[in-house]
Parts: structure tokens; sequence; C-alpha cells
């Protein structure tokens, strides 16, 4: 199985296109925040597509919630924007809340940079930002789901 994660689009439709595009084979994507318009024009171009979202910081009209859950063959992927876990100054609280929910991984953006953690037997991944990064160009996440463990990898967007 393979997630794709991406974040902070804030207004750049022609990137979150482009990551579907670059990976069509994706079993589930999620959205962290901070791209309320572009993420509904995805949807209706791609309504076969799983799509799951949570609310970002500009996000101020959302419906979406603050913090959910993936849940697949076992494993357990806490997802956030991170606006209100302090994600800026620490990964601390990050950490309890995937401590709190059992979780394998807790994917969260917020920060425009893009990394991987893995501390206290969960993985900390923030895909960076595909409409304002902050270091380097576009980049998401790419989660692979296998019998023994969770892979993930930061990826570059490619025109």
């Amino acid at each position: 199985m393979r997630i794709v994660a991406v974040s902070d689009s804030h207004g750049d439709f022609y990137h979150l296109n482009r990551v579907i595009e670059l990976e069509p084979d994706a079993d589930c994507f999620l959205f962290l925040g901070d791209r309320k318009k572009e993420l509904d024009d995805i949807r209706c171009l791609y309504p076969d597509k799983v799509i799951l979202s949570v609310r970002g910081n500009c996000d101020l009209s959302c419906d979406d919630k603050d913090t959910d859950i993936f849940i697949k063959d076992s494993r357990t992927i806490v997802f956030t924007h991170g606006h209100l876990y302090n994600a800026k100054k620490t990964k601390d609280e990050l950490l309890q809340l995937g401590k709190r929910k059992h979780a394998d991984m807790v994917l969260y953006g917020h920060t425009h940079i893009p990394d991987i953690l893995y501390r206290d037997g969960i993985y900390l991944v923030n895909p960076g930002s595909i409409g304002m990064p902050k270091n380097g160009g576009p980049t998401y996440a790419v989660i692979d789901f296998t019998p023994e463990q969770l892979v993930p990898v930061i990826k570059p967007l490619k025109d």
C-alpha cells in the first residue's frame, strides 16, 4: 500500500495536481492543511481518489478536523497540520500525540520544511510544502507499507 502526504499548498493548484499525476498508483492521499480551495477542485477532478484532509491554520472556514487517524494493516498514522502542536518550535508535542494514539507515524505540516525523524518507535514526518517551500523546492512524502514496517520518503516535486 502507498500513501502520499502533501501539505501547505497555499493556493498552488498546479503543484497539488502535479502530485496526483506523479503518483497515480497511490492508494490514499493525505492533505495536511492550508489549501481549502485547491483541494476542493482536486476532489472534483479525481472523484475516485481517496483523499483525506485536516484543517490548517489558514483554513478558517474549513469543516475538516484538526487531527485525524488513518489505520490500515495494523498500522496507525495520525495526521495533523501541526500548528496546534507547536510544530515550529518542537517535535515533543507531536511525539506525545503519537504516543497517546498508539501511532506508528505522525504526519504534520505547518513548518514548510521537509523532515523525517524516528523517535521512541514513532516516525514524525513533515512532507514540506508544495506551495511555499522554505528549504529548497516543493516536496511531498510517500509512505509505503510493507508487512514489516512503514517506509517514509520525501520526494522533490518535479515539473
